[in-house]
């Protein structure tokens, strides 16, 4: 039987990977994502992608997290904004400058995705609530953990309910429907300080712990659809 699960409270896009997101009251929403969620990654000569952690695709680079990105209306190249928010005139050789490296720039995606699991991350205020109340000295906030959705749950409803979803599919007015996978797996990026968040690295102990440092659920999207603030998800 449908299920209303949550209503969007707040939609997030990263038109550049590993920056600071972009608050949306609507967006389209096709098999790839959000529309420019993560199209532009800061790319070295090596071809890996900047990013908070060391792997295969992706290359630690500090510093990231304090820059933001917004595409507005324009789905073309996106504005990188510097740590107080200003626009920058020439990304690539701000990049170079700020990052100290000479090889880097701002690359659209290609062959290789920019996503690093699955497009789509949804995260519920229950758990969201739950992280507050286990960390009353900490500045929680959903920035830290990047999700596309911030889903408003019912009163009452259990901390990383998002685990129960999985294997199940999801639907909204927009006609957007999303299958539900796994969970995100989560590193040090939840505690990096950011704009208006200091750094703490007692998250992401405090979420290892709880929930073998896993939260939010990711999915993938099974027909292109709407998503607006106030929209309601249903459980199928």
């Amino acid at each position: 039987m449908a299920e209303i699960i949550g209503v969007i409270e707040r939609l997030w896009r990263y038109p550049v990977k590993s920056t600071g997101g972009e608050r949306l009251g609507s967006v389209e929403v096709d098999e790839r994502g959000l529309a420019g969620d993560r199209l532009y990654a800061v790319r070295d000569s090596t071809g890996r992608l900047g990013s908070g952690k060391n792997t295969r695709r992706f290359r630690r680079m500090d510093g990231l997290l304090r820059l933001g990105s917004r595409l507005g209306n324009r789905l073309t190249a996106p504005e990188l904004l510097d740590p107080l928010g200003r626009p920058v005139a020439d990304p690539n050789a701000f990049l170079c400058a700020y990052l100290q490296r000479d090889d880097v720039e701002l690359a659209r995606e290609d062959t290789v995705s920019h996503f690093d699991q699955l497009p789509v991350s949804v995260l519920t205020t229950a758990t969201l609530d739950w992280i507050r109340a286990a960390l009353p000295g900490t500045v929680v906030d959903e920035r830290r953990f990047r999700p596309n959705i911030l889903l408003r749950t019912p009163p009452g409803t259990a901390p990383f309910v998002e685990d129960g979803w999985f294997g199940h599919s999801a639907t909204t007015p927009g006609g957007l429907a999303l299958a539900f996978v796994q969970a995100s797996e989560r590193c040090v990026m939840s505690g990096t300080a950011q704009p208006g968040l200091p750094h703490a690295p007692e998250i992401l102990k405090a979420l290892t712990q709880a929930h073998d440092a896993r939260l939010d659920a990711l999915a993938t999207v099974t027909h292109p659809g709407h998503l607006r603030v106030g929209d309601h998800l249903t459980l199928g």
